[in-house]
């Protein structure tokens, strides 16, 4: 079905709450295994229903934050969704006190309960209020973003429309660029700073009415962590700035010794990749879909029909435009069995790899969207996010029909590129734990910890530059997830050294490689994060080894192709 036929429906919420009691009593009064699995089924039919008119809701919101009607439904779920959550939780309770546990461990997986068991760490009918005030102050931040309009040479454009020009070859106007966008920033940091202020406070005091002292563990339990510890993030981050942290400095001399720019870099500067200019797609957004159904075909015929489906569907929203959110997500309409793709093309290399990340989660969603229970979909996000970041890499012996002429500056780019993003990463993850850890500090404070931690994970980056938003360390505040997903951006991280991983594999066998690919993404999210990467042959991020041995393969091809003329 085409997504603009998919229908969407406001539930009665006190119905929609009804409900879901009654189901968990009967789950909770059920006579036997058989009869406790007809009521989880049911369960499992209408969350599917339900989820998905919030998730239409939310999409519709985030194409056009302007639409009334859709900004209105958004609302509802916001404040709805925290009520509905205390029945979830009354269901989850019921499984995990069901006399037939081990019938559906034996059917369904242990995992089932082990998720279980966190989500019921993450909520209390006490914290609802606090939740929908969450649930506000997120939407007023991305509504905030979509809705900007930055003057630059006599025209207005939103913040995505920016980065042809924030990496434009001629150092003059890429600067005029930075600065245009961060003047924005700055003219809106009072009411960006009241926002993260609010939202800050408020986890704190979930944490506290929970009775963990504080948001950091209420973090974990709410991204899912089911597998590593706040420890095991602490020492990969230690990793990171022993390994690959000296990797990254070196990339980034050699791109100043290229433009003929001073380093440490201005953040200016480091945007731009070579002095002929960065990569560029060639030819329109709807040649480069063309390209990706070739390249999806050819691929395999799993990702062939894949793709195909979500053309024809309308499943991908790619252009950006006035009035659309910022960024780019994958997210699953469970009801008509489909993935959906939303993203912000604006004419540089970003737009291909939106077609290959997102659809790489797209892609996990559509092999795995007959799997029961829903929770089994997708994995958690760290796992999830090898499935993108990976599938990226896949379209490397592709990347000429993306790229044309500018193919070597692609490859080595983007290979660069998964290398230095992976310290930016840790940053952004420390910054937040640091920033959690003293929930009052003030904003004036906040900035100055993001410009301490700076220093420590890009180095490469002059921090005494003439543009006071990001010399003064309130760069951060153009990173959404820091405002709507805390502790998010480590699973990136993660994520980017098993798919580095895959980046050895695909240069040595393309076949092989996909074969182990397809191993991982088969499991959905039946498996931990770090048994699915067992089962299928890959190393652990969390091993020292695995970070030192996938930075010194990647160093070492772009080494090998530092003095390629092409890459001038």
């Amino acid at each position: 079905m085409k997504f603009s036929e998919m229908t969407y429906t406001r539930p009665d919420a006190e119905a929609l709450k009804a409900a879901l009691q009654q189901l968990s009593d009967e789950l909770k009064t059920a006579e036997s295994y058989a009869q406790a699995k007809t009521v989880f089924l049911k369960i499992e039919e209408l969350a599917s229903d339900f989820s998905s008119d919030a998730t239409l809701a939310q999409i519709r919101h985030s194409i056009d934050s302007r639409d009334p009607f859709y900004t209105q439904e958004n609302d509802f779920w916001n404040e709805i969704g925290p009520e509905l959550e205390e029945y979830t939780q009354k269901i989850n309770q019921s499984l995990l006190e069901s006399p037939f546990r081990s019938e559906f461990e034996k059917e369904f997986g242990k995992l089932l309960f082990t998720n279980t068991e966190i989500s019921l760490k993450c909520f209390s009918p006490a914290i609802i209020p606090l939740l929908q005030q969450e649930n506000k102050l997120v939407d007023e931040y991305e509504v905030l973003i979509a809705k900007a309009k930055v003057a630059f040479e006599g025209k207005e454009y939103t913040i995505p429309q920016m980065g042809p020009f924030k990496t434009d070859a001629d150092d003059d106007r890429r600067l005029a660029a930075w600065k245009a966008e961060a003047g924005w920033y700055k003219e809106n940091q009072p009411a960006l700073d009241r926002i993260y202020d609010e939202l800050v406070h408020l986890r704190d005091e979930m944490g506290k009415t929970l009775g963990y002292g504080g948001f950091t563990p209420l973090g974990y339990y709410r991204m899912g962590r089911n597998c590593y510890t706040k420890e095991d993030v602490e020492n990969f981050r230690t990793a990171v700035v022993k390994y690959l942290v000296p990797v990254a400095d070196n990339i980034y001399k050699a791109q100043a010794q290229r433009l003929g720019r001073e380093y440490p870099l201005s953040f200016a500067d480091a945007a731009l990749q070579f002095r002929s200019g960065n990569a560029r797609p060639q030819g329109s957004a709807d040649q480069i879909l063309v390209h990706g159904k070739k390249f999806y075909e050819e691929l395999s015929p799993q990702t062939g029909e894949f793709f195909n489906a979500m053309l024809d569907n309308e499943l991908m929203d790619v252009l950006s435009k006035e009035g659309k959110q910022g960024g780019g997500y994958c997210t699953e309409i469970t009801r008509y069995k489909t993935p959906f793709i939303f993203a912000n093309f604006n004419g540089t290399q970003g737009d291909v790899e939106v077609v290959t990340h997102e659809a790489g989660h797209a892609f996990a969603a559509w092999m795995n969207k007959d799997r029961i229970p829903l929770d089994y979909h997708w994995p958690s996000l760290e796992a999830c996010e090898v499935h993108s970041m990976s599938m990226e890499f896949f379209a490397h012996p592709w990347t000429e029909g993306f790229f044309g002429k500018d193919t070597d500056k692609y490859l080595y780019s983007h290979l660069s590129g998964a290398l230095t993003f992976i310290p930016y990463g840790c940053l952004v993850d420390h910054f937040q734990h640091s920033v959690y850890e003293k929930p009052a500090m003030t904003p004036e404070e906040r900035h100055a910890e993001w410009k301490r931690l700076l220093a420590v994970y890009m180095p490469w980056m002059r921090l005494d530059g003439d543009i006071p938003f990001y010399s003064e360390g309130q760069g951060w505040q153009r990173q959404s997830h820091i405002y709507s997903a805390p502790f998010y951006y480590i699973d990136y991280c993660l994520a980017q050294t098993v798919s580095l991983q895959f980046w050895a594999m695909i240069e040595k066998d393309l076949p092989t490689a996909w074969s182990h690919y397809m191993a991982y993404t088969v499991q959905g999210g039946s498996e931990t994060f770090t048994d699915l990467l067992k089962n299928a042959g890959m190393k652990s991020p969390f091993e020292e080894e695995t970070l030192k041995e996938v930075c010194e393969a990647a160093n070492g091809w772009l080494k090998e192709r530092s003095n390629d003329p092409c890459l001038k």
